[in-house]
């Protein structure tokens, strides 16, 4: 009885694994279709797959644990507010959490799309837009 419980665990946890590995594969399609032009401009971008967010950063960003959560960031400074004068910056940042989307989008073809909708509009966050404006654009 003990084994088979730790059996279904472990598969639980492959699956777990292998759609978090779905969710990369997706996000890679999603950069690899942006226009050349674009895919380019990210190449100082780290683009990483997490579990979750923390509390501490949903609390950063103004959101209560108990009842929000992100889908993506984008931590960095975005390019029209850097400066050649600026001193050399780290690489940007844009996390995707599998976990919040998981959860909201269990249907394969909804959660691909939201992937895509949440890597898209972390992008135009680096590239100087703001919420509404990324909005307007359907993001």
């Amino acid at each position: 009885m003990a084994i088979e419980r730790s059996l279904q665990l472990r598969r639980a946890d492959r699956e777990r694994l292998l759609t978090h590995h779905e969710i990369r594969k997706q996000v890679l399609r999603v950069i690899e279709k942006l226009p050349r032009q674009f895919r380019e401009q990210l190449h100082n971008v780290e683009i990483v797959v997490e579990k979750r967010p923390s509390e501490e950063l949903l609390l950063a960003e103004g959101l209560d644990p108990r009842c929000d959560t992100l889908y993506g960031i984008y931590q960095g400074v975005p390019l029209p507010e850097r400066s050649l004068l600026d001193p050399p910056l780290l690489p940007d940042k844009i996390t995707i959490f599998a976990e919040p989307l998981l959860q909201d989008f269990p249907d394969p073809d909804e959660l691909r799309e939201e992937i895509r909708l949440t890597v898209l509009h972390e992008i135009a966050h680096y590239f100087g837009m703001d919420d509404e404006e990324i909005e307007d654009l359907g993001y």
